[in-house]
């Protein structure tokens, strides 16, 4: 996809500051930096997010994470890492070409400049269940 620019920097017509490559999978350092080593594993081949991927494309990029994860938690020192993946606009997607964030966490994590927070709720679970499973 010629707009799309992760697809450029894969072609590597925009630069980037790359950690891992291999045949089906490039991460790379993501402009913003939420901490140090925020990263970017995308797939080489173009596809939405995961709700446009096959089992195959899935498998390929997410075997990959582990691995990556432990470098960058080891090399940089951190004591916990966040992976994040959104899928459309409604949840946060911006670029439209599938991608797992890797955010490192550190013990004195003073930038603060990223939070994920969960509350309890009184939602009907076995609706919720009925609906998904029905």
């Amino acid at each position: 996809m010629t707009d799309c620019i992760f697809c450029k920097i894969v072609a590597g017509e925009i630069p980037s500051y790359k950690i891992y490559e291999d045949d089906d999978v490039l991460a790379f350092l993501d402009i913003t930096q939420t901490t140090p080593g925020h990263t970017l594993v995308v797939p080489k081949t173009h596809v939405r997010n995961v709700l446009a991927m096959t089992p195959e494309q899935a498998g390929n990029l997410f075997s990959k994470i582990p691995a990556i994860a432990n470098q960058l938690t080891e090399k940089l020192g951190a004591s916990g890492l966040n992976i994040l993946q959104n899928n459309e606009a409604i949840a946060g997607q911006s670029v439209f070409h599938a991608h797992v964030h890797l955010i490192p966490r550190y013990d004195d994590d003073s930038e603060k400049s990223f939070s994920i927070n969960f509350t309890e709720n009184t939602r009907d679970l076995t609706a919720i269940q009925a609906k998904i499973i029905g």
